[in-house]
């Protein structure tokens, strides 16, 4: 009976939602100023690091307000003719957890791909230290936008869209290095608001030191590269030879039994 009934509402909701007489997406959008305070603050930086800059966070951050109603009205309607309290705290528990299982999983995927990012790195500065030999450091940062790494273009455009709005700080500098936290990433930002802030005369000395680091970035990117490569070869050599001494075993066993049954 149950069933039947969390069957005949889920029909019913998607009948009404499909022919327009009730709409999950307009009550969403109707109602996005109390959402809001439900969107994470990390969330535009995870979508843009995974996505790009095309995708928009207002949009995915409504779908997931979305499937979090739709979840809490199907394990209402489950619990519908035994409807109390604890049966609306569970529905309400497993609409929140519906709504942040995308938050997650994005976070993890981002997580996962720090180690891109630590290898990446050193190379984007590498460029952008030419940029600067030309340029001030914010507009050289500016530049550096367009041909930098994908996962980088969210962080560099909130830093410098803050150092624009006219903080002279070295917290643009540190929330980038907060974005990106991987190995070395906040003495090299420290590196570079130093540079900032280096008098003309003392910017050939600053670009030395920096170009320096960066040098050595590069060389601990490469033994990583080198050393994954000299991994990833092992493993291949010790699944073959395991192939190899299983696949002997076998035709030794085969030969034994042969033997053995004339």
């Amino acid at each position: 009976m149950y069933l039947e009934i969390l069957a005949l509402g889920v029909i019913i909701f998607f009948i009404l939602n499909y022919t327009g007489r009730i709409s999950a997406h307009k009550f969403v959008e109707d109602n996005q100023v109390y959402f809001k305070a439900l969107k994470e603050d990390d969330w535009d930086f995870y979508v843009r690091s995974k996505w790009g800059e095309n995708a928009d966070p207002d949009i995915l951050f409504n779908k997931r307000i979305r499937n979090g109603l739709i979840t809490i009205l199907v394990v209402i309607c489950f619990f519908i003719s035994n409807l109390s309290y604890v049966y609306i705290l569970i529905a309400l528990l497993a609409g929140f957890a519906m709504f942040k299982l995308d938050y997650i999983n994005i976070k993890n995927y981002y997580q996962r791909h720090l180690h891109q990012i630590d290898i990446l790195l050193p190379y984007y500065l590498k460029g952008l230290e030419i940029l600067i030999q030309h340029y001030t450091v914010p507009v050289a940062l500016a530049k550096s936008i367009d041909d930098a790494p994908e996962i980088f273009k969210p962080g560099l455009k909130k830093l410098v869209e803050q150092i624009n709005q006219g903080d002279s700080t070295v917290n643009p500098y540190m929330e980038f290095a907060r974005d990106y936290p991987v190995r070395d990433s906040m003495r090299m930002m420290r590196l570079l608001y130093r540079l900032s802030l280096g008098r003309q005369e003392r910017k050939q000395e600053q670009l030395v030191s920096f170009s320096k680091t960066i040098s050595n970035l590069q060389l601990k990117a490469r033994e990583t590269k080198y050393k994954e490569r000299l991994e990833t070869m092992e493993k291949k050599t010790m699944s073959m030879l395991v192939s190899t001494c299983l696949g002997m075993m076998v035709l030794l066993i085969l030969s034994l039994l042969m033997m053995m049954s004339f």
